[in-house]
């Protein structure tokens, strides 16, 4: 059994920030794989289903970002599992937007909602880290994660989310390689430019047809 956790805030007010793609990606997988509807459990939002041969509890915490290990530990305890059991879906300012990439342990970055699950149930879970890219300076961050994704974001976001869900069941089975497969392969790939044409450069005067008449040649000679 395994937990997935996704990050985020609750409400309407904060659906679409980008801080919020944890929950977007939870959203999709309990979609795609049919997972029962969200209820109210452990200070958060929980679904629950199989992936493959084994049972995932999905779970949205609703302390809001900065307490979201309260959720992630109280969920934990009382399945008896341990952090390597735990998956959390993140954004990541140090990744470009759209790309994804599998992590274990280490520290937290200054990133408040993992910096809180470390203080309860340490660092040794395991991470989708999701590129959101970054503002540029460390005084536009805040900001900047609590801002609705923009509308050139869509594209990216929406084949990033959908790649989630097809490769999920590979990430429950600990197949990091194929999920991140499945995260590539829902990206269209990128359309060739198609190289111009050449402007046709006429042949030598030696080496084109030679279409006079007898009579012209003959009088060519004369000239």
């Amino acid at each position: 059994m395994q937990i997935f956790v996704g990050l985020g805030n609750p409400g309407a007010k904060y659906a679409n920030n980008r801080h919020n793609i944890g929950f977007m990606a939870l959203d999709e997988i309990a979609s795609e794989h049919g997972f029962s509807p969200w209820r109210p459990k452990f200070q958060a939002q929980v679904s629950e289903g199989r992936l493959g041969a084994g049972k995932v509890v999905l779970i949205k915490p609703e302390t809001f970002m900065n307490l979201s290990g309260q959720s992630v530990g109280e969920a934990m305890r009382f399945y008896k599992l341990a952090p390597d059991d735990i998956v959390v879906f993140h954004d990541e300012l140090d990744l470009a937007p759209g790309k994804c990439r599998v992590k274990t342990g280490g520290g937290h970055a200054g990133h408040n909602g993992l910096r809180s699950i470390h203080q309860h149930i340490g660092e040794t879970y395991h991470r989708v880290r999701l590129g959101i890219g970054h503002p540029g300076h460390k005084d536009r961050v805040a900001g900047y994660v609590l801002s609705d994704f923009a509308k050139a974001d869509q594209s990216w976001l929406n084949d990033l989310i959908r790649g989630i869900g097809k490769g999920a069941e590979k990430l429950a089975d600990g197949d990091n390689a194929a999920f991140m497969n499945a995260v590539a392969m829902a990206r269209p790939p990128k359309e060739k430019p198609v190289p111009k044409a050449e402007p046709q450069k006429a042949p030598p005067a030696e080496d084109r047809p030679d279409t006079r008449t007898a009579m012209e040649k003959l009088l060519a000679k004369f000239r």
